[in-house]
């Protein structure tokens, strides 16, 4: 689309301060759900094309874990929290002390700790994005997949229909002494969603 690259470049400082206030409200969440300390890089923002996504997470064909939800209100569109199963096993072990014995294999405890930490970063970067643009989104309930990054984004566009083309990308990285965590959120707003989002955000489309 041809406000994506000005939208990019003229809106980035904003949408870095999204990511930076997202950052801080989960950080204090997960603090009080985990009853300890957890600490939060200034995370990347950036815009990649939808079919980038798969590229970020290192390939369609890399095997994630992948935490995706529908928004609804003012601008809907589709959510993906997607981690490595590396980066999985070691935020279970680290942030919530549970230790992954196989990775092919989770148990109810350690999804549902992953489930929850993923619905409570996606309501904290929704809930920024919304106080800065005036518009009400909301997120559904979770839902999680273990899969090819290709086949869960593929599952996603057959559930929610059509997707924008192009995704709000924020490189999410928990810190534990010296060890970083990292995690990737994507938000892709339905087509028709961008509009409203570049008005409140003082971008006029072409």
């Amino acid at each position: 689309m041809e406000s994506f690259k000005q939208f990019a470049d003229f809106q980035m400082d904003v949408l870095k301060e999204v990511g930076n206030i997202g950052a801080g409200h989960a950080a204090t969440a997960l603090s009080k759900l985990l009853d300890k300390p957890v600490d939060m890089l200034v995370p990347k923002v950036r815009m990649v094309a939808f079919e980038e996504i798969a590229d970020s997470v290192g390939g369609s064909e890399e095997v994630v874990i992948a935490i995706f939800l529908r928004v609804v209100g003012e601008t809907p569109g589709n959510l993906f929290f997607i981690m490595t199963l590396d980066s999985a096993k070691k935020l279970l072990k680290k942030l919530v002390g549970l230790e992954v014995v196989d990775e092919d294999s989770y148990s109810e405890m350690e999804l549902s700790a992953l489930n929850e930490i993923g619905n409570i970063l996606a309501g904290s970067y929704l809930s920024s994005l919304a106080d800065f643009t005036n518009l009400n989104m909301s997120p559904t309930v979770p839902s999680l997949a273990i899969d090819m990054a290709g086949a869960i984004l593929s599952y996603g566009l057959l559930q929610y229909g059509q997707m924008g083309d192009a995704a709000l990308l924020i490189d999410t990285k928990f810190l534990e002494g010296n060890d970083e965590v990292e995690g990737h959120f994507f938000l892709i707003p339905d087509p028709e969603s961008f509009e409203k989002i570049f008005v409140a955000l003082g971008v006029q489309s072409p």
